[in-house]
């Protein structure tokens, strides 16, 4: 009897999850259709790819783009180009382009999904409290942002959340490491700073073993590299391919405009651009104005504590387990080379680049519900769920800031 409840309340859980999948992807799509970036460039880089090119027979737009004789390179991490190569490769990168709104929809709300199984997993039993943890990743972090602007800079985003979500989603399931070396070096495909959350995988993989030097898990290690070495191979041979080096990207090379190039003359990464990117994101606020919706944002960024003030929910997190302070050592480590970058993030509502972090900062809030519950139960409060209203409160805050974005990003 016990086995077929517990089967019901997973096959509840599940049916809860999709829905609420699908009622964010029907959110995100109304939140972008109308809204055209103009900057489908995984599309036509997944059409090279299949024709057996690297480069572009077009120049997509005016910036962000690397002119090298006849060829126009995009300086983009390509893993979302070949994530998407089986979509172009039956509606061609034209038709994929237009219909770009309802694919980043899709793909913001598989990282509802995601977010919904991860906490399965971690083992938040309440389905309120996992209501309101995805409510906090969907709604009140720049997911929203990013799907209704669309454009390459913002679909990366999506399939760099998907894929570390994966890799967590893993480490507190079957934990097999090759293939979380597969997904890790897939989001370093995506996203080049989440390389560093690596060495956390492998430390999350060791667990308590980690202080016995002679537990180490040698085998698992071993694994986890193989998984990641082929999107290292890919990356430098891309690299040189293109550019005659490994280690030239394109984004010291890419078109800006004047007053980017002039910060990046500064150094690609630089301490110089620490104060900038601290002040987009935790100082930075929006003017207060006369009209609805009463403030403006100016497109350089947002503090985090004003759009995601739920993640806070984080520090509640059990700190006396090593695993805590690993997550909460890769949010930082991750977000190292982000704060030295000229770039910004620019144009922006909030602070995208903390998209990179916010994954293992959900995984934190994720053990701190677990722990709440835990707490809550050993003296008998067993009605409400963990996450009280206090909380609660926060996440809604979180989400109207949120819709705000939808806005700006018509009006901006």
């Amino acid at each position: 009897m016990s086995t077929r409840i517990d089967r019901s309340a997973v096959d509840r859980a599940t049916v809860i999850g999709l829905g609420l999948a699908f009622i964010a992807a029907t959110i995100y799509w109304l939140s972008n259709r109308f809204f055209d970036a103009g900057r489908g460039d995984f599309f036509y880089l997944a059409d090279a790819f299949l024709h057996g090119r690297t480069w572009l027979d077009f120049r997509p737009g005016p910036n962000d783009v690397i002119i090298v004789g006849s060829k126009i390179y995009v300086p983009f991490a390509p893993f979302p180009a070949i994530a998407l190569m089986p979509l172009v490769a039956v509606t061609g990168a034209q038709v994929a382009d237009q219909w770009e709104s309802g694919i980043n929809a899709t793909l913001a709300a598989i990282d509802v999904a995601l977010a919904w199984w991860f906490l399965g997993r971690v083992g938040v039993r309440s389905l309120v409290d996992r209501f309101w943890l995805v409510a906090l990743l969907g709604f009140s972090t720049q997911i929203w942002w990013v799907t209704t602007r669309g454009g390459v800079w913002h679909t990366g985003h999506l399939i760099a959340t998907m894929l570390t979500l994966g890799c967590l989603i893993e480490l507190w399931g079957s934990r097999r490491a090759w293939l979380i070396g597969l997904l890790a070096g897939a989001a370093f495909l995506t996203r080049a700073p989440l390389a560093f959350a690596i060495p956390f995988y492998a430390l999350l993989l060791a667990g308590d073993e980690i202080w016995e030097p002679r537990r180490w898990p040698w085998r698992e290690w071993l694994l986890l590299a193989a998984g990641v070495l082929p999107s290292i191979v890919f990356f430098l041979w891309y690299n040189d391919v293109r550019f005659g080096s490994p280690f030239e990207s394109g984004y010291a090379l890419a078109t800006l405009p004047a007053w980017l190039e002039e910060r990046r003359q500064e150094g690609l990464f630089s301490t110089v651009h620490i104060p900038m990117n601290l002040d987009y994101m935790f100082i930075h606020l929006p003017k207060l104005i006369g009209t609805f919706p009463f403030f403006k944002p100016d497109g350089l960024g947002m503090s985090i504590l004003l759009t995601s003030p739920g993640l806070l929910y984080a520090v509640r997190a059990p700190w006396r387990e090593s695993r805590s302070w690993w997550l909460g050592l890769a949010a930082l480590i991750v977000l190292i080379p982000t704060l030295l970058y000229y770039g910004g993030g620019w144009l922006q509502y909030g602070y995208r680049y903390a998209l990179d972090s916010i994954p293992f900062v959900f995984a934190l809030c994720g053990l701190a519900a677990v722990r709440d519950e835990d707490r809550r139960a050993a003296i008998g409060m067993t009605e409400g769920g963990a996450i009280g209203l206090g909380w609660r409160l926060l996440i809604v805050f979180g989400i109207v800031v949120g819709l705000g974005g939808v806005y700006w990003a018509y009006n901006i």
